[in-house]
C-alpha cells in the first residue's frame, strides 16, 4: 500500500534507505565472532557465515546508527526467525520497522504514515529465512585480511536496498568491530550494537503490523 500524500516519495526514499541499514544490521549481527580465524578463503568464510546464520533464531539488543553527515540515532532491535523483526528508532527519529513473517511495514510515528510491502520483495527475505545459503542468495565480492583487521564485502542490487555492506573484524579476537552500508549514491552509514542477547524468548506482539493504520491513512488522504 502506498500513500499519495505530498512528500511520499521522500518518505519512501528514507524507508528504502532504512531497509538497507536493517539489512546490514542483521547480516552483521548474525555473523560469528570467530568465524574468520580458520577461514582465510572466501568459500570457507561463506560456509562459516551460513552456519552462524542458521544457529541464531532469536536476538535482541540496542543499536547506534551514524549517518553520512555525522547524525546519530539510537534504538532497539528484535529478531525472530523465520520472517520476523522489529527495529524501533528512539527520538528524534520516528521510524518503526516491523516484519511479521509475510509483510514488512515502515511506519513514521510522527507523521502517522505507514507503507507496507511483501517481505518476499525485499532483501530481508533471505536474512530472515529459516535456512540461509549466502552462496545462493548474496554476493560476497571480497574478503580482505590485513595486519589488524579483516573485512568482508557484500554487494546487493535490489529494488529496495541497492548498495554495499562492509563488515570489519579485529584479527586479534575476530570479534565484529563495525559495519558500514554504502547506498547506491555513495553515502556511508555505520552501525554499532551492544547489550545483545541471542536465542532468548521474544514477545510475539513486537512483530504485529497495524494493517488498519493504512485504512485510516487512506481515509485522511481522501
Amino acid at each position: 500500500m502506498v500513500s499519495n500524500r505530498p512528500g511520499h516519495a521522500k518518505r519512501m526514499k528514507l524507508g528504502f534507505a532504512s531497509l538497507g541499514i536493517v539489512l546490514g544490521l542483521i547480516a552483521a549481527l548474525l555473523l560469528p565472532a570467530g568465524a574468520m580465524a580458520q577461514a582465510p578463503s572466501q568459500a570457507q568464510a561463506i560456509q562459516a557465515i551460513n552456519k552462524s546464520f542458521n544457529s541464531v533464531k532469536t536476538m535482541r539488543g540496542e543499536f547506534i546508527q551514524f549517518g553520512p553527515t555525522g547524525g546519530r540515532v539510537e534504538g532497539q532491535f528484535f529478531i525472530h526467525r523465520p520472517g520476523k523483526l522489529r527495529f524501533y528508532y528512539n527520538k528524534p527519529s520516528s521510524l518503526d520497522i516491523i516484519a511479521d513473517g509475510d509483510m514488512i511495514s515502515i511506519k513514521d510515528r510522527k507523521l502517522q504514515t505507514q507503507d507496507i510491502w511483501p517481505l518476499s520483495q525485499t532483501p530481508l527475505r533471505f536474512l530472515l529465512a529459516d535456512k540461509i545459503d549466502l552462496t545462493r542468495d548474496a554476493n560476497v565480492t571480497a574478503i580482505n585480511v590485513e595486519e589488524d583487521l579483516v573485512s568482508v564485502q557484500i554487494d546487493d542490487k535490489t529494488r529496495f536496498a541497492s548498495g554495499r555492506l562492509t563488515l570489519i573484524f579485529d584479527t586479534k579476537d575476530f570479534k565484529l568491530k563495525q559495519w558500514t552500508v554504502r547506498d547506491n549514491q555513495g553515502y556511508d552509514t555505520s552501525v554499532a550494537i551492544y547489550n545483545v542477547e541471542e536465542n532468548g524468548p521474544t514477545n510475539p506482539e513486537l512483530f504485529e503490523i497495524d494493517y488498519l493504520a493504512n485504512a485510516r491513512q487512506n481515509r485522511r488522504n481522501n
